[in-house]
């Protein structure tokens, strides 16, 4: 399988080659955010952040593109949360496919079982728990209310 980075540069090329200027820019602009990325990891003896920080930093640009959008709506910029959107679209395109709302309630399930956690106090453990094992495919966001429901919350 290919490295996320490698993924990255093909993608460009053939966007570029495509003529879509919209897809080649949103790469660019995440390829421009892991420079820095691996620039500020440097000094802890990092040259390259591995790809599970890589699946992270996109994570953490979508969900600030999702606030942006809906900050755009309540603004009637339609223009601009439309934008936002295609940018969205293109950054999950390289991210693992996420857990469907029963795969995930499963895996809660299973953590809180694992963990043995009885109370809303221990939904810490659990949320370890799932991170550890499903981190790349689910949702944490989306875990927090399940687990606090799971554990009677």
């Amino acid at each position: 399988m290919m490295s996320l980075r490698a993924r990255f540069t093909e993608e460009m090329k053939a966007s570029m080659r495509a003529g879509d200027a919209a897809r080649t820019s949103a790469i660019r602009m995440i390829m421009a955010k892991l420079k820095d990325a691996d620039i500020a990891a440097r000094p802890s003896g990092v040259d390259a952040i591995p790809d599970e920080a890589i699946t992270s930093l996109l994570r953490g640009m979508v969900k600030s593109r999702r606030e942006s959008v809906e900050m755009y709506r309540q603004g009637n910029r339609e223009e601009l949360a439309a934008k936002e959107e295609a940018e969205i679209a293109v950054i999950e395109s390289f991210l693992p496919q996420q857990m469907d709302d029963a795969a995930m309630e499963a895996a809660v399930r299973e953590a809180v079982a694992e963990t043995g956690a009885a109370s809303v106090k221990e939904m810490g453990k659990v949320m370890a728990a799932l991170k550890a094992k499903h981190a790349a495919v689910l949702d944490m966001g989306k875990a927090g209310p399940m687990v606090k429901a799971a554990l009677g919350g």
